[in-house]
């Protein structure tokens, strides 16, 4: 089979088979994460490439039950992949900041930063809907959309580090598939 550039570039960065918790395994397709079924325990999983300069925007959704919690998001290195218990694991420390799709929270240095989209009875994330992911390093800034809409900036004032693509789920036999588009359409 022939593969288009935006293919290997995005299989490129891809979830890391070698980054990831010992309680989920990256499927052949490279793209998608599968988490065991593990009693007690929350398991992410970091892409292969992180940022530390330029605009870079992905898609990530869910193809199975969220559970009582699943975030999505960006990590530094140093944030844990793995923990015990059912937690936001993503926006736990100050490594890592996230968005629980379950309860629409903002979540950094293991405090809720508020609400999310801000806006009043915003829509709970549905199972298959495509959130894109824009990460500004020059404005550092993270925003997401979902289905072509804009939902605003979630987190401003990131620091000037390499951060990584990154998620965190609970639910077990759940599948999260990330898939990396390249710089966002908007300039």
């Amino acid at each position: 089979p022939t593969f288009s550039l935006a293919q290997v570039r995005a299989f490129h960065h891809a979830f890391s088979t070698n980054d990831c918790s010992r309680n989920v395994y990256i499927k052949k397709n490279g793209f998608t994460l599968h988490r065991n079924p593990i009693a007690q325990s929350t398991d992410g999983a970091r892409t292969k490439i992180g940022f530390s300069e330029g605009r870079h925007a992905w898609e990530v959704w869910w193809e199975g039950p969220l559970g009582t919690v699943a975030v999505i998001g960006i990590a530094t290195k140093r944030a844990a992949m793995q923990c015990q218990g059912y937690v936001a694991l993503l926006g736990s420390d100050d490594q890592s900041w996230g968005w629980n799709l379950v309860d629409n929270n903002l979540l950094h240095n293991g405090e809720v930063n508020g609400s999310f989209p801000q806006c009043n009875n915003a829509p709970k994330y549905q199972i298959g809907e495509r959130i894109r992911v824009i990460l500004d390093m020059e404005d550092k800034t993270l925003a997401f959309e979902r289905g072509y809409e804009f939902l605003g900036v979630a987190f401003r004032g990131l620091p000037k580090v390499c951060l990584y693509p990154a998620v965190s789920a609970v639910y077990g036999n759940t599948e999260v598939t990330l898939v990396y588009l390249g710089k966002p359409l908007d300039g």
